[in-house]
């Protein structure tokens, strides 16, 4: 008689029909288990088999991140449920509710950004100096001269 908390063989999925089920990579797949957001198990032929449960913690990995959450954070969120079952509703609420400051202030950089730019098209300055999107006010010209920014935004801002 099989024990009563042990999955059956039909709970698990190879990486085919997990990636098939949930919409993601199986090289993305084995990213998110080499970051410690999903498990496998190997089978006697070396090939990984995923619960049916880890269906349900893609979807959370890809709605925290679509939140904008780094992987460390997403692992963290995790780390936080039980390894016994699968997040629930009220995890889900427990967890979105402290990503809520995060999605508000995305919001106002947003708008912030879609009011400067309306002041922006068409202006042809082409001048980082005076380029409302990349310094504003000239905040960087204290740092003295040369590029002080990449596309990845101001440091220490």
């Amino acid at each position: 008689m099989a024990e009563e908390n042990v999955p059956s063989k039909d709970h698990w999925l190879s990486i085919g029909e997990i990636a098939h089920r949930s919409g993601v990579a199986a090289s993305a797949l084995r990213f998110y288990e080499d970051q410690g957001l999903i498990r496998s198990r190997r089978t006697a032929g070396n090939q990984r088999q995923y619960q049916r449960s880890t269906l349900r913690r893609i979807a959370f990995v890809q709605a925290a991140q679509r939140v904008g959450l780094a992987l460390a954070e997403i692992k963290g969120a995790l780390d936080s449920l039980p390894d016994d079952r699968t997040p629930t509703r009220a995890d889900w609420s427990r967890l979105s509710r402290s990503w809520r400051s995060r999605l508000d202030e995305r919001i106002a950089e947003l708008e912030r950004l879609r009011d400067d730019l309306d002041g922006c098209i068409g202006c042809g300055c082409l001048s980082l100096q005076r380029c409302n999107l990349y310094n504003k006010a000239d905040r960087l010209a204290e740092r003295g001269p040369g590029a002080r920014i990449l596309n990845v935004g101001i440091p220490g801002e």
